[in-house]
């Protein structure tokens, strides 16, 4: 079957390796979708500290498919059936496993990050996938390819909930990725009544826009602060997302929250950049909760397909480019081009 390889740091190769053995614990599934995320472009540059002895693996985390074999002591599945996965395992006795919450396990496995993934014609499933629930059978009103996309949108679940985006909140949103853009939809699907997105570079402003954000202003060009308290009646931004890599924009995130405003840092800092510096006042007399969240439990991952499946969030139209294996190199340079939000492989 045709993979792509990862080959060490800066490298990837679409090679033909082995259909993955199973045993009767494990599922075969053939890879029908599977879409690039971030993290797959971090890793082809600089590996992953789930990989310390940067070996050879198969990327992709973000997959839907169809079942090819069933392990035979496995029941409840069968070959054909439609499914997806989330793609982090716990260690399955910690507290934050035990408690629901895996994604915060410090012992977690990931495929594509610890473990061959996704980006190939099959992929073996694990056992612990199966028996921890991290499988999700696809109802017929979703595709393969929104179903690939259920794994982004369960880390916005994951960060709207902790901020509990309501009604009638004013909600800014700091970077227009396709991580931005899913947290616009997702502040809307919530009830937020504005939706205000602060991103310097002028196309994804215009994507913001056309994903449903009420105002998109360029940081550089106008004033945020202004722009924020004319916005909320004067208060500042009940909460703020801070969906880029950026430490100035997590530090002013508290002169621009309302007071008991809630403030979620979504995007991780590049390292040796990840140490900021605010006034720690601030938050103590504008009662300001400030949360970091990462990836999602196996219920907001679940919520994000139910989600997708209801059509209140329209996935699809995320979808800058649609590829095959073989052209993984053209794929993944599509993937960091500014105008890009998610880049799928079709199999």
């Amino acid at each position: 079957m045709l993979a792509i390889v990862y080959q060490g740091k800066g490298s990837i190769k679409v090679e033909d390796v082995p259909i993955p053995e199973i045993n009767p614990n494990e599922i075969l599934l053939k890879v029908r979708a599977a879409s690039i995320c971030g993290t797959d472009l971090k890793i082809k540059s600089f590996g992953h500290f789930k990989n310390p002895q940067d070996k050879k693996m198969i990327l992709g985390h973000e997959v839907a498919g169809e079942i090819a074999e069933v392990g035979s002591s496995l029941k409840g599945f069968s070959k054909g059936d439609r499914i997806s996965l989330a793609p982090n395992i716990g260690c399955g006795v910690c507290w934050q496993c035990i408690n629901g919450q895996s994604n915060y396990c410090e012992d977690y496995e990931a495929i594509g990050i610890s473990m061959d993934g996704a980006f190939a014609e099959y992929m073996r499933i694990p056992s612990r996938y199966i028996t921890q629930g991290n499988i999700v059978c696809l109802p017929s009103t979703i595709s393969f390819e929104e179903a690939s996309l259920g794994e982004p949108l369960s880390t916005v679940v994951c960060g709207a909930e902790a901020v509990n985006i309501a009604p009638p909140d004013v909600v800014l949103i700091v970077g227009a990725g396709p991580m931005g853009v899913l947290h616009v939809m997702m502040a809307k699907l919530r009830g937020a009544q504005k939706v205000i997105v602060s991103e310097i570079n002028e196309a994804r402003r215009k994507q913001a826009l056309d994903f449903g954000a009420d105002i998109a202003i360029n940081p550089e060009a106008e004033n945020l602060k202004d722009v924020v308290v004319g916005a909320s009646y004067g208060r500042g931004a009940d909460v703020i997302i801070i969906a880029a890599p950026s430490g100035k924009a997590q530090e002013e995130s508290l002169e621009l929250a309302a007071r008991q405003g809630r403030i979620n840092f979504f995007g991780g800092l590049p390292k040796g950049r990840d140490t900021i510096s605010f006034k720690s006042n601030i938050v103590h007399y504008k009662h300001i909760t400030l949360s970091g969240t990462t990836g999602q439990s196996l219920s907001q991952y679940r919520k994000a397909i139910e989600i997708i499946a209801s059509q209140r969030i329209d996935v699809k139209k995320l979808i800058s480019g649609r590829y095959s294996l073989k052209d993984a190199e053209k794929a993944f340079e599509r993937a960091i081009s500014e105008d890009t939000l998610k880049i799928v492989f079709n199999m």
